[in-house]
């Protein structure tokens, strides 16, 4: 018996995954240390607070919140503002409410300014719901149980 548990134990740890260097390296900390120029943070009593940092590699937030929102739902706004990797800076302004996580920024994606032209076929999809749903009205109108019938 003893050996069967033996051999067990033995299996489990050959089966085990092995760190090799590499993976181990993935763990260690960053060889760059980026100071914190600024980090101000303010909390009030009554659940309000503000926020501002400033790091070393041009990474800036400043943020405000208080529990004004809906059943005292933490609504913030603020900005934040970094480098990208292609060297393009990036400033996004944002508001954080009952309506969740809204951003500005130049750098967001814009959809296209509607109205839009619709293909002709998604507008034969648009009137034919429109009859179905004008079919169903005159059905109910009529007081009538039965299925309708789609134009």
């Amino acid at each position: 018996m003893q050996f069967v548990v033996l051999a067990v134990l033995a299996t489990v740890a050959a089966a085990a995954p092995q760190y090799t260097e590499s993976k181990a390296a993935r763990f260690e900390a960053s060889p760059e240390v980026v100071p914190i120029l600024k980090d101000d943070r303010v909390q009030g009593e009554d659940g309000t607070y503000s926020l501002d940092v400033e790091t070393g590699n041009d990474i800036v937030l400043s943020q405000s919140g208080s529990p004004t929102g809906p059943e005292g739902a933490v609504v913030k706004a603020g900005q934040y503002s970094y480098v990208s990797p292609d060297g393009t800076p990036v400033h996004v302004t944002f508001v954080a409410d009952e309506n969740g996580f809204q951003p500005q920024s130049d750098v967001l994606p814009v959809a296209p300014a509607f109205p839009f032209p619709i293909p002709d076929f998604v507008q034969e999809q648009i009137d034919f719901a429109a009859q179905e749903d004008a079919a169903r009205a005159r059905a109910e109108s009529n007081g009538s149980s039965a299925r309708y019938n789609a134009p």
